[in-house]
C-alpha cells in the first residue's frame, strides 16, 4: 500500500467527523448568507481546525466569494477546500537543512511517538543516502535507550548511548565526536520527553546546544516537535509550551491513522505558523513521510 492510501485510510475518522460536517452544510444551503457562513464557521471549529485557522479560511473564502461573484453554495465548495490547503502549504525551503551537514533535535511529551519517529526520520534521510548518526540523549526514561536502538537497527544507522540517569550533555558531547570523526550527514538527538519542569529542560537544551554551537557551528538545527494528532487540541497547547522552551522549526505529527482530530494539522500550522514537516499514519518504519498539503488535503476530501 502507498503511503496517500495510507493516509486515505488512517484519514477517515477525520473525514467522517469533518468533511461529513461540511457537506451536512453545504447540502443545507442554496444560497450563500450569513447563516451559511456561520454554521460553516462553526462546523470548521468543532473539527479542531481551530478559531485561527477557520477565521482565516473564511475571510479568504468570503473574499473570493465577493470577487467573482458567487452565489451558489455548491460553486464555493472547492473554494473552501483550497483556501485549507493553502493554509498548510510547507515552504520547499522547509527541507534545506537535508542538503547540509545537519543537527536535529526530537522534543516532546512522553508517549506521541518521539522516540519512534527518531528511528523513522533515520531511515528517511539513510534512504537519501546520508550518512546519519542518531543521539540516545534520553537517559531517564527507563528503557528509552533500548527502544531507540531497536529502531536504529531497523533503520540500520549507528547510535550513541550513555548510562541511564546521565547528564544527557555528555551523550552529545560523545555524539559530536563521533559525527566529526565518521564524517556524518545528519545528527538525530532523541530528547528527554518532560514539560513539568520547564527549568531543568530549557537548561538541558541549553546544554546540548553549547556544545554543538562549539564543536559544530557551521551545521545547520533543527527543533522538531513531535505532536501526536489524537489529542487533538492538546498537542496545539504542547506545541505553545514547548515553544517558549526552544525555537521550533518543524512538526512531526504522529498517529493520524485512526483519529477522528486530524484537523488539528490545519490549527497548529496557523495558530503557530511552525510548519508540519513530516507525518506518520502508522507503526512501520516507512509509515512516516514528508507532509505534503496537497496530499492531504485530497485525502481527507477523497
Amino acid at each position: 500500500m502507498g503511503f496517500f492510501s495510507k493516509l486515505q485510510g488512517g484519514l477517515s475518522k477525520t473525514r467522517d467527523n469533518i468533511v461529513r460536517g461540511i457537506d451536512n452544510v453545504f447540502n443545507g444551503y442554496s444560497d450563500i448568507d450569513e447563516d451559511f457562513y456561520d454554521e460553516l464557521e462553526e462546523t470548521l471549529i468543532m473539527g479542531d481546525i481551530g478559531v485561527n485557522a477557520t477565521s482565516r479560511i473564511m475571510d479568504g473564502l468570503r473574499q473570493q466569494v465577493n470577487e467573482k461573484k458567487i452565489r451558489s453554495t455548491a460553486d464555493c465548495k472547492q473554494l473552501l477546500i483550497d483556501n485549507i490547503r493553502e493554509q498548510m502549504k510547507t515552504d520547499e525551503g522547509a527541507y534545506e537543512f537535508e542538503n547540509h551537514p545537519a543537527v536535529i533535535f526530537i522534543i516532546g511529551v512522553n508517549g506521541v511517538g518521539k522516540t519512534t519517529s527518531a528511528g523513522k526520520l533515520a531511515a528517511i534521510f539513510k534512504n537519501e543516502g546520508k550518512k546519519v548518526l542518531v543521539a540516545a540523549a534520553d537517559t531517564y526514561r527507563a528503557a528509552a535507550t533500548e527502544q531507540l536502538q531497536e529502531w536504529t537497527n531497523r533503520a540500520g544507522v549507528p547510535i550513541i548511548t550513555g548510562k541511564e540517569g546521565a547528564d544527557p550533555a555528555s551523550v552529545i558531547y560523545d555524539a559530536v565526536n563521533a559525527f566529526k570523526s565518521r564524517n556524518c550527514d545528519i545528527l538525530i538527538v532523541d530528547t528527554a520527553g518532560r514539560l513539568h519542569n520547564k527549568k531543568n529542560l530549557m537548561e538541558e537544551l541549553r546544554k546540548m546546544n553549547k556544545i554543538i554551537d562549539r564543536e559544530l557551528p557551521d551545521c545547520y538545527r533543527e527543533n522538531f516537535i513531535v505532536l501526536d494528532g489524537t489529542t487533538g487540541q492538546n498537542a496545539l497547547a504542547q506545541a505553545r509550551e514547548f515553544g517558549d522552551v526552544a525555537s521550533l522549526t518543524g512538526i512531526v505529527l504522529t498517529k493520524l491513522d485512526g483519529t477522528a482530530k486530524g484537523g488539528i494539522a490545519v490549527a497548529i500550522v496557523s495558530e503557530l505558523n511552525i510548519p508540519v514537516k513530516y507525518i506518520g499514519v502508522g507503526e512501520s518504519i516507512d509509515d512516516l513521510e514528508r507532509f505534503n498539503s496537497e496530499d492531504f488535503v485530497n485525502a481527507l476530501f477523497s
